[in-house]
C-alpha cells in the first residue's frame, strides 16, 4: 500500500504547473544600436522577481524605479552622462507581461585635456614618446573608461618593460565637468630609477655548452634593461627549434645597484629525431622518405641531418653537418654530401656531390652564402650512350624574404639567386656559367582571396659543345614544380630524333588565386606557362591549368593539384601533383 502511494504522489509532482503562471520580459529600445548592444547584456531582471509562478509586483516596481539609475551607471563609462529613461510594463496577453525600457541617450561628453606626465628618473627617451603617441584616447574622443583603463594599463607596463621597475601613478584621475561638458583626463607617472641588465644564467640547458647558449641573447650585461629584447632572446631560442619549453625571468627580488640578473631556464628537446615519410606523386608514383636529425652533435650544438628518399624515377641520400659560429648566430659553415639518382622521361643520371657552404644572414630577411661544390655525374640522354662528367663549382646564393607568415603566407615577396661556374683547366670537364632565379609574390584579395605569381628563370653559357653539359645543369621543365599537367622534366628542345635534350635556358610564370574556405582549407585555380630553349628564337611555350586543394598544418600546407596542358592537342591527360611545404 505504501508503494501504491508514493507512486501516485510521484506522478502527481510530474504534472504540469498551472496554466495560469506568470512571465515577464524585458525589452530595450535604443536609438543607438551600439549602445543598445551594451545594455542588453548589463540590463538584466532579476530572477527572483518571480517566484512559485508570480510576478512580485512590489519587487517589480523596485526595480523599475531603479532602471534609470542603472541605465546612467551603465552608458556614463561609455561617455553619456545626460541619457533619458523611461519604461512601462504592459500586459501582451494574459498572464506574460514586458517591461519594456526606452533610452534615449544624450550627447556624449567629449575629452578636454588630456595629461600624460613621466617625471622622476623617467627619460625623455624615444621609447617614453611612443608610449604617449600611442594612448588609444586623445583629445576630442568620447570618453570610454574600458579604453582608457587599456591605455592606462598599458602605458604603466610599457615604462616598466623599459626597466623602470618601481614605476607607479602618483596621479591618475577622470575630472567630469557636466555642466561645462568637459572631460579632463591626468595620468601621471613617477619612478625611482632605471634599471640595467645583470648577470644571465642559464639552468637546465642539457648539454649544451653556456657560451653556444649565449649566442642567442640579444642584449649585453650593463645595458638598460629592455623587455623588447627579452622577448628577442625567447624568439631566437625559440626559432633554433632545439628545446621543448623557454621561461625567461628578471629576477627582481635579487636585484643590487639597478641591476637585475636574469634567469633563462631551458628544457631541451630530444637529441635525435627521425621522421619517417609517404606519399604519391603521377611525376614519382609512390615514394618514401626517411629523415634523421642529429641536433646536437659531439656536444658542440653542431647538426647532422640525414635525408633519404626512394621512388620509382628517383634516389637520393643527401646529407649536411652544420658547424654554428662560436660568437653569433648570424654565420655559420655548412658541409654537404649526396648522392642523387633519376630515371625519368627525358634523362638517366646518377650524380655523387660534396658542397662547402659559408652562410651568413645579414638581418631577419636577406641571406647570402658563398659556397664551392664538386659533382662527379654520369649520365644518359636520349639514345645516346653513358657520358661521365667531373665538375668542380665554385658559385653564391643570395635569397631576400619578407613575409607575413612563412605557413600561411597572405602578404610576401620572395626572392632567390645562384650563380655557379667552373674553368675547364681547374679540374673541371668544361667550362660553365650557370645562373637561376626565382621570384615569388603573394597579394591579398577581398572576399579571403590571396593571389600568387612566381617567375623562375635560368641561363647556362659553357665553352664545349651542348652534349658535354651534363644533364643536371640542363633545363627540363615540367611537371609539379614546373608546368603542371605535363609529364615531369617532359619538356625542352628536342634533337634531331625528337628526343627532349634539354634547354640551356629558361622562363617560367605560375599564376594561381586561392579561396580560403577557412582556417585550414583552401582551394585553388592556376595556370603554368613557359619552357626551355636554347635562343629566344625557339622558345615555343607550353601551358598548363588545373585546379588544387591546399591544406595547411603546423608543419606546412600540403598541396594537392591536378592540371592538364592547355593548346596542347598531343597531351590531353590530366595529371595529379602532390607536394608538403610553403610555395616559397
Amino acid at each position: 500500500m505504501k508503494f501504491r502511494f508514493y507512486l501516485v504522489l510521484f506522478c502527481l509532482l510530474l504534472l504540469p504547473v498551472s496554466g495560469n503562471a506568470e512571465s515577464l520580459h524585458l525589452k530595450i529600445k535604443c536609438a543607438d544600436k551600439k549602445l543598445q548592444k551594451i545594455l542588453e547584456p548589463a540590463l538584466v531582471l532579476p530572477p527572483a522577481l518571480i517566484s512559485d509562478g508570480r510576478i512580485n509586483k512590489n519587487w517589480l516596481d523596485h526595480f523599475q524605479k531603479k532602471i534609470p539609475e542603472k541605465v546612467h551607471a551603465i552608458l556614463e563609462p561609455y561617455g553619456y552622462f545626460h541619457s533619458q529613461v523611461s519604461s512601462q510594463i504592459k500586459e501582451v496577453k494574459p498572464g506574460e507581461y514586458h517591461l519594456r525600457v526606452k533610452v534615449t541617450p544624450g550627447i556624449p561628453l567629449r575629452i578636454t585635456t588630456l595629461k600624460l606626465e613621466l617625471t622622476g628618473s623617467v627619460q625623455r627617451l624615444p621609447e617614453i614618446e611612443q608610449l604617449r603617441k600611442d594612448f588609444p584616447l586623445k583629445v576630442g574622443d568620447i570618453l570610454r573608461q574600458d579604453i582608457y583603463k587599456k591605455g592606462k594599463s598599458a602605458l604603466l607596463q610599457g615604462v616598466i618593460n623599459l626597466g623602470y621597475f618601481d614605476a607607479k601613478f602618483k596621479q591618475h584621475q577622470i575630472l567630469v565637468d557636466q555642466d561645462k561638458r568637459q572631460i579632463n583626463i591626468i595620468l601621471h607617472i613617477e619612478s625611482n630609477g632605471r634599471f640595467r641588465f645583470g648577470e644571465t644564467t642559464f639552468k637546465n640547458h642539457g648539454d649544451y655548452q653556456d657560451h653556444f647558449l649565449r649566442r642567442y641573447i640579444t642584449y649585453k650585461e650593463g645595458e638598460y634593461f629592455s623587455q623588447t629584447k627579452l622577448n628577442q632572446t625567447r624568439r631566437k631560442l625559440r626559432d633554433a627549434n632545439l628545446f621543448r619549453s623557454i621561461e625567461i625571468k628578471p629576477l627582481r627580488d635579487q636585484a643590487t645597484d639597478h641591476r637585475i640578473p636574469i634567469s633563462i631556464s631551458l628544457e631541451s628537446a630530444p637529441r635525435h629525431q627521425l621522421l619517417p615519410g609517404i606519399g604519391y606523386g603521377t611525376d614519382t608514383g609512390v615514394r618514401g622518405s626517411l629523415r634523421y636529425r642529429n641536433r646536437n652533435l659531439f656536444h658542440r650544438g653542431h647538426e647532422f641531418e640525414g635525408d633519404l628518399r626512394v621512388s620509382k624515377k628517383d634516389q637520393y641520400f643527401l646529407t649536411t653537418y652544420t658547424i654554428p659560429d662560436q660568437d653569433t648566430l648570424d654565420r655559420r659553415t655548412m658541409l654537404h654530401a649526396g648522392i642523387i639518382r633519376e630515371d625519368n622521361t627525358s634523362y638517366e643520371s646518377h650524380k655523387l656531390f660534396t658542397e662547402e657552404e659559408y652562410q651568413r644572414s645579414f638581418n631577419n630577411e636577406l641571406t647570402g652564402s658563398l659556397f664551392i661544390r664538386q659533382e662527379r655525374e654520369r649520365y644518359w640522354i636520349g639514345d645516346d650512350h653513358s657520358k661521365l662528367s667531373f665538375l668542380l663549382l665554385p658559385g653564391a646564393r643570395l635569397s631576400w624574404r619578407h613575409v607575413d607568415n612563412l605557413l600561411t603566407p597572405r602578404q610576401g615577396i620572395q626572392t632567390r639567386l645562384e650563380l655557379k661556374g667552373g674553368y675547364k683547366d681547374c679540374l673541371s670537364d668544361i667550362s660553365i656559367l650557370r645562373v637561376t632565379s626565382n621570384v615569388t609574390t603573394i597579394y591579398p584579395l577581398p572576399q579571403q582571396l590571396s593571389l600568387l605569381l612566381r617567375l623562375r628563370g635560368g641561363a647556362t653559357w659553357h665553352s664545349d659543345s651542348f652534349s658535354e653539359v651534363p644533364a643536371s645543369l640542363r633545363f627540363f621543365p615540367g611537371g609539379g614544380k614546373g608546368i603542371r599537367g605535363y609529364k615531369y622534366k617532359s619538356l625542352g628542345p628536342k634533337d634531331n630524333n625528337g628526343q627532349v635534350i634539354g634547354g640551356k635556358h629558361q622562363l617560367i610564370a605560375n599564376i594561381e588565386l586561392e579561396k580560403k574556405l577557412n582556417k585550414d582549407w583552401g582551394v585553388v585555380i592556376f595556370t603554368d606557362i613557359g619552357n626551355s630553349f636554347n635562343s629566344l628564337s625557339e622558345y615555343h611555350s607550353k601551358q598548363g591549368a588545373g585546379i588544387g586543394v591546399n591544406y595547411y598544418t603546423v608543419i606546412g600546407p600540403v598541396h594537392i593539384d591536378i592540371a592538364r596542358p592547355i593548346g596542347d592537342n598531343d597531351k590531353k591527360n590530366y595529371r595529379l601533383s602532390l607536394s608538403v611545404g610553403a610555395q616559397w
